[in-house]
């Protein structure tokens, strides 16, 4: 890539359908886990108009009324308005539950068993891992996706409140950044479409979301007179949510990780039990690559690793810092030092984040990433390592 460039990210609000299945399966995974830490979970939800298929694979001894669940976490978006199609109280919900498959189970499970070649907790699927960080922001996050999800955190915030009454859940934010000399110098475009009453008028949902929203949200001195507003661009934004478009669990995986900054694996997050490594793993990524940049070791870092179904370690560990590294340092060193200091072993992952608590719900919107203000739960956000990496690089 160009070292001059225009790099965009999107994010979406919790009343987005694809986010509102995000959202119904991790409060399964929390319900499941905060009656029993050791339930398997990979919950999956369907949305469109006024269904609710909550399907997948959970074996737990929790005790769920699922209909309930998923009913709580559509009142708890704010789908409860009487002219929504979608609403808690009036939804039909599909339950489609079966249990993990015994074959999956005995791989991941710390036994051993005929054609395993360990006893030891193994991955609960195959697939790569991406971790990512930078510094252009306090988060070590990209900033266009920062700015993004900050946008549609307050626009939520101020939904919920009820400051703003013609506020509806569905929304997107997208924000465009110039960069030169790879450094983020301006904002050059900024897009929001959030949904709204009928009786409201665009000129008042422009001038709200322009001098309300962005303008006090987003850092000043990257606005200029000739940043771009395009707010609710069609004009029209009163159909949103699952009756405007069909929702499904893990379509936002970008919106999720780094906004297209940093790669990804292809594997979603929401609604799987931390013996997925496709959730797990990602946010181990996330911690080792925070890491390395906060020991300012680079300014940018990109971890990746591979897992084998059933297999306790990775079958590839991979730095790269984009040629950030600080002189007299290579990725090949940063690389070892990595795993003289972090475990990917899946069972050392959960120990090490302790990730087995119904945390799950407080990740779903907004990023999986750069959250800070609570590290006891987001705890994969943390940089206590960044001395031992130091340490090990001696």
């Amino acid at each position: 890539m160009s070292k001059n460039y225009i790099f965009s990210s999107e994010s979406v609000g919790e009343g987005h359908p694809d986010k509102v299945c995000d959202t119904i399966s991790d409060y399964v995974l929390d319900a499941c886990l905060a009656q029993d830490k050791r339930s398997r979970v990979a919950c999956e939800t369907y949305a469109k108009s006024n269904l609710v298929v909550v399907g997948g694979e959970i074996t737990t001894r929790a005790k769920l009324d699922y209909n309930a669940i998923a009913r709580e976490a559509i009142r708890d978006i704010g789908y409860t308005h009487e002219d929504d199609v979608f609403h808690a109280d009036r939804v039909l919900i599909l339950n489609a539950i079966t249990q993990q498959s015994p074959d999956i189970a005995q791989g991941v499970d710390a036994r051993s068993a005929e054609g395993k070649t360990t006893a030891e907790q193994g991955a609960g699927d195959q697939g790569l891992m991406f971790g990512y960080a930078c510094n252009e922001t306090p988060e070590l996050m990209p900033a266009p996706i920062m700015y993004a999800h900050r946008l549609g955190r307050v626009l939520n915030r101020v939904r919920h409140q009820g400051k703003v009454p013609w506020l509806r859940p569905d929304s997107k934010t997208q924000v465009s950044v110039q960069y030169i000399d790879d450094q983020p110098v301006r904002v050059t475009s900024v897009v929001v479409s959030t949904q709204h009453a009928a009786s409201a008028k665009h000129r008042t949902i422009r001038e709200f979301i322009v001098e309300e929203i962005i303008k006090r949200h987003l850092p000043a001195q990257l606005l200029d007179k000739k940043t771009q507003y395009l707010v609710n661009p069609t004009g029209r934004f009163v159909v949103g949510g699952p009756q405007g478009d069909t929702g499904l669990t893990g379509r936002k995986i970008i919106v999720d990780s780094y906004g297209g900054m940093g790669r990804h694996g292809g594997g979603a997050f929401s609604g799987k039990d931390p013996s997925k490594v496709d959730r797990s793993a990602a946010y181990m990524g996330r911690y080792v690559a925070k890491n390395i940049v906060a020991a300012g070791l680079a300014t940018s870092a990109e971890i990746q690793f591979a897992y084998a179904i059933g297999h306790p370690d990775p079958v590839s560990v991979c730095v790269n810092t984009f040629g950030t590294a600080v002189d007299g340092i290579t990725d090949t060193m940063i690389e070892h030092a990595v795993k003289t200091v972090f475990s990917f072993k899946p069972a050392d992952i959960i120990k090490q984040l302790n990730l087995l608590r119904p945390i799950y719900r407080q990740t779903t919107n907004y990023g999986h990433f750069g959250k800070i203000d609570d590290l006891d739960v987001v705890t994969w956000e943390r940089t206590d390592k960044a001395n031992a990496l130091r340490r090990a690089l001696k």
